[in-house]
């Protein structure tokens, strides 16, 4: 089993004939994913990857029957393909894109309050199952199929995660990036109760960072549920000054919130094993797991 995508997935891609579109899109259909088409409007009618390119999303959906869509358009018109892709009844929205104007994304929140469809993004990697589906920008051949679920806000150390998890025998059931951005789709604690109910995953890495509290309401969902399945954590940003931005949209903590050292203590006390280096990350996941009863 996994979570989000498998090899039932049918992928769309909106801004397929773009030049990074193209790139990963090729990616995706290399790894087995089922890229049924794109959306670029004007240019519908015609052939991209041996593929349909549609002018709008609905029109893909009724002739290719997708069910999630990788959108890689500029910033500018980012909101207006997710916006879209939620009219569309899309289930899985992927956004890779990052700098969507924040008003833009609360817009986009208001439409997803009222939908069927699930965003993860913008500004994130994807997600990936091994050996199955691709939906994103991240680097396959680090990944091996395996016990092992793993959700994070940075990209670079998810890419981290993952090489440590294959390199110790553990492998992952599937990887999700739900981006920094303040603003934005699925969140820690949704991820983690789709975990929850997969019989594959067996203990979860979540891989959090300063800014925002996405972290701190993964402890109070764990303070107050019975979450059966091991968790290890890393909290990236302890050497992070205050009031200052560090990369990402969401990576800013002022007055006392959103710091490293809150969200490691908080999580601490909710029952999360943390690693304080990202090196050790491997090392911890593959102890938590060999010392827990298997659900």
């Amino acid at each position: 089993m996994a979570i989000l995508v498998d090899k039932q997935t049918k992928l769309l891609c909106q801004g397929f004939t773009g030049k990074q579109a193209t790139f990963y899109s090729e990616r995706a259909i290399a790894l087995g994913t089922q890229v049924v088409g794109g959306v670029t409007p004007g240019k519908g009618g015609s052939t991209h990857l041996g593929l349909p390119v549609f002018n709008t999303v609905t029109e893909a959906i009724e002739i290719t029957g997708a069910n999630a869509t990788l959108i890689l358009v500029p910033p500018t018109f980012a909101a207006k393909a997710i916006l879209e892709a939620i009219d569309a009844d899309v289930p899985l929205i992927v956004c890779i894109t990052e700098r969507i104007p924040i008003l833009d994304m609360v817009r986009v929140r208001s439409a997803l309050a009222h939908s069927n469809s699930r965003l993860l993004g913008p500004n994130c990697p994807g997600v990936v199952t091994p050996e199955q589906c691709k939906v994103g920008i991240m680097p396959l051949e680090i990944f091996r199929p395996g016990r092992v679920g793993i959700v994070s806000r940075s990209s670079t150390l998810t890419y981290e995660v993952v090489i440590q998890t294959s390199k110790n025998g553990l492998g992952q059931s599937t990887c999700v990036g739900i981006g920094a951005d303040p603003v934005g789709g699925m969140s820690f604690v949704d991820i983690l109760e789709l975990f929850e109910h997969d019989e594959q995953t067996e203990g979860i890495v979540l891989v959090g960072e300063i800014g925002g509290t996405a972290e701190e309401q993964v402890a109070e969902f764990l303070t107050n549920n019975e979450y059966k399945k091991p968790i290890v954590s890393y909290i990236a940003g302890h050497s992070a000054p205050h009031n200052r931005r560090m990369g990402h949209a969401g990576a800013i903590h002022k007055h006392g919130m959103g710091t490293a050292s809150v969200k490691k203590e908080m999580l601490e006390s909710a029952g999360v094993v943390i690693a304080n280096s990202p090196i050790n990350i491997g090392k911890e996941v593959f102890s938590v797991l060999n010392s827990h009863t298997r659900i």
